[in-house]
């Protein structure tokens, strides 16, 4: 007789025991040691563990434009990629038919392709000498001596690009479980198609609205490629500073207490969030 069969209760352990492993190693002990990091003071190489907790008051004192503006880019991007993913995860899901998976793969294909590579395509598509800018200019959305690259819309630009298959794909799995038969029941009430999709399609797919803008947003408030890439020094996010603190200043202690300042703040906002929606009403 096996041991899995003389110890059955040690069958769920051994199945998690991977994952536990995995997951202490390449993250509970490197957020240990990020936070036995951000309590310490002196100048590179020569730093010290003094439970330096003014480290994350200066953090935030320091930094406060750069934070402020990451939480308002992401936000930004995270609407306006919901705009554009609900109309086209739901041409999917309700319209694509047989051709349904080639579009999906056409969602996803970017993935295909670094993120690094990407972004610089849309630096030279951005370009003061592209195609963009002139036809910008030419319809007035840009003035004669303006430029799309190293602005606020640049970044936000890349941002939403660049996270969009995320919203998209949650939302599309939600709204392939709708049963269609909700939808012709709702028709046989003399429900117009205006109010089948806000009182049957849209409630049901809230949990993949939930599910995208979470994956948008979270990943999107700590991006610095595209700021770097497509922004300038206004356009600076706090995933930058913490970039600037590690691998050029040095200044190990206060990029990660900004870091944990940034976790912090990430989960404040998904918390009430999640609140506000009703999470638990989404996915009941």
């Amino acid at each position: 007789m096996s041991f899995f069969h003389r110890h059955r209760w040690a069958a769920p352990f051994a199945l998690l025991a991977p994952g536990v492993l995995w997951l202490f190693l390449f993250f509970v002990l490197p957020f240990g040691y990020l936070a036995y990091q951000s309590l310490q003071s002196g100048i590179y190489p020569n730093f010290e563990f003094t439970w330096a907790f003014s480290n994350f008051s200066e953090a935030i004192t320091d930094n406060q434009e750069q934070l402020i503006r990451s939480f308002v880019y992401a936000g930004i991007a995270t609407v306006i990629a919901f705009l554009f993913s609900y109309p086209l995860a739901y041409w999917i899901a309700f319209r694509a038919g047989r051709w349904k998976n080639v579009f999906l793969v056409l969602v996803i294909a970017p993935f295909f392709v670094t993120y690094l590579i990407r972004t610089i395509a849309w630096q030279t598509i951005l370009s003061d000498d592209g195609l963009v800018l002139d036809v910008m200019k030419a319809i007035g959305l840009v003035a004669d001596d303006g430029r799309v690259l190293a602005t606020s819309t640049a970044v936000i630009a890349g941002i939403t690009y660049n996270y969009l298959p995320f919203m998209v794909l949650p939302i599309y799995v939600s709204l392939e479980q709708v049963d269609r038969r909700l939808l012709e029941a709702a028709n046989d009430l003399y429900a117009s198609p205006r109010q089948g999709f806000l009182r049957v399609t849209l409630p049901i797919s809230l949990p993949g609205v939930f599910a995208g803008t979470l994956l948008t947003f979270i990943p999107a408030v700590g991006d610095f490629i595209n700021a770097e890439l497509l922004g300038g020094p206004g356009q600076r996010m706090i995933g930058n500073v913490i970039q600037s603190k590690f691998l050029v200043s040095l200044d190990y202690p206060e990029a990660a207490a900004l870091s944990f300042v940034l976790m912090a703040l990430i989960l404040v906002v998904v918390i009430a969030y999640a609140r506000a929606v009703g999470s638990e009403r989404l996915t009941s």
